[in-house]
């Protein structure tokens, strides 16, 4: 198969690339880019493939993925959504010990009324599914998708467990920055991130960057050799396929399933799972929680950062049936999500993308893809290039 990948790779790096060519020629690669920061300044970015999979019958599209070609990131958007709850905390405008209530007092409702805005964060706000799923266009209504999520009863005792909020965590940060700020979250990303920091990234599609978009599609599932083995507590395929379970509810929560290619579901504002970001501005994103990119801006300061990495819900996940790590809104290194070392913090994507910052190393992570597998973490391509820049490293 002939890759046509452009991009630069620093001096030593190019085992990084080796990788990301291996994705196109043995795991069914259609089109993707990788960026990578170390110390505030990238050391590979890479992009390759065609922009488009065709949802429909899997055909690519024959426009060419170019430098600035930006993709639906799906849960990686939950690590931008995070950010924006901790930088509020960071400038003294929201208190993560508060009670959710204090800020939304509808949301007292049915049990609630000791849910922490940091429970949100960790997952552990016990309502992970809606009893009424949103459909696409409730769901997109700021109002009517909080008071859904409001109206829920709980399915633990908030804060005493730990479940993946697959898609009510965009209902409910949203709702938590909107009554904090009076800003809707995109809005707040866009000026208080995006455009300080120059990036190509969007929850909340507008119009003017629609073409920058590429569809996206299913592409046959491969598993990559030498990955990491997860253990289920259950059997993940039957939990899928139980209309019952309690992860079947929680990625139903949404329903009809929307067309991700739709311009109007792009164009609405689901902090959970509809960012829109290119590979570098996902890298710079992250390199900017852990330090100055450029040599210029910096989102968290080191203790911000810190407690986005501390452990705050650890072990069976109630939701995704396997053991999980959390800290405050951020997938932590483990089995359920290998990261470069026990230091990261970041989220991936259903499907491939995936973004997260490395202190340690000082390595912030993009990449994106529109090629869709059917995991919901731990991506082949995208832990076949994790472990090459490991094996750098």
């Amino acid at each position: 198969m002939d890759v046509d990948v452009r991009g630069v790779v620093a001096e030593g790096f190019e085992p990084v690339w080796d990788a990301f060519v291996r994705n196109f020629r043995e795991l069914g690669e259609r089109g993707a880019a990788l960026t990578v920061y170390r110390d505030g300044r990238p050391v590979v970015d890479l992009w390759g493939g065609t922009k488009d999979v065709d949802g429909a019958d899997g055909v690519d599209g024959g426009e060419p993925w170019e430098a600035g070609t930006a993709q639906i990131v799906r849960s990686a958007t939950k690590g931008v959504a995070a950010a924006v709850l901790l930088l509020l905390h960071q400038r003294g405008e929201l208190d993560l010990d508060a009670p959710v209530g204090s800020l939304w007092p509808e949301f007292k409702a049915a049990g609630k009324e000791r849910a922490l805005v940091r429970d949100v964060l960790a997952h552990r706000a016990g309502i992970p599914a809606l009893d009424r799923p949103l459909t696409p266009a409730r769901a997109a209504d700021p109002e009517a998708a909080a008071a859904a999520v409001a109206a829920q009863a709980p399915s633990w005792e908030p804060g005493t467990d730990h479940g993946y909020h697959a898609l009510t965590y965009g209902w409910l940060t949203a709702e938590l920055v909107r009554r904090a700020t009076g800003q809707t979250l995109g809005e707040w990303v866009a000026a208080e991130m995006a455009g300080p920091l120059g990036l190509d990234l969007w929850i909340g599609l507008p119009d003017a960057e629609a073409g920058r978009a590429g569809r996206i599609g299913r592409i046959p599932e491969r598993a990559a050799p030498g990955g990491l083995k997860i253990r289920p507590r259950r059997n993940v395929a039957e939990a899928y396929a139980d209309p019952g379970s309690l992860t079947q509810r929680a990625f139903g929560s949404l329903a009809p399933a929307p067309d991700e290619n739709d311009p109007a579901y792009r164009a609405a504002a689901f902090p959970a799972s509809n960012g829109i970001a290119t590979a570098s501005s996902l890298a710079r994103f992250y390199a900017s929680l852990i330090g100055e990119v450029d040599g210029g801006v910096r989102l968290f300061a080191p203790e911000t950062a810190e407690l986005a990495r501390r452990e705050s819900s650890a072990g069976a996940d109630r939701v995704l049936v396997v053991d999980t790590r959390f800290g405050l809104g951020y997938m932590l290194h483990g089995p359920a999500s290998p990261l470069l070392s026990a230091h990261s913090f970041g989220h991936p994507g259903r499907g491939g993308a995936l973004g997260f910052a490395d202190p340690e190393s000082g390595v912030g992570f993009g990449y994106v893809t529109n090629g869709m597998n059917k995991g919901v973490t731990a991506d082949p391509r995208a832990q076949g290039l994790v472990r090459a820049l490991r094996g750098v490293l």
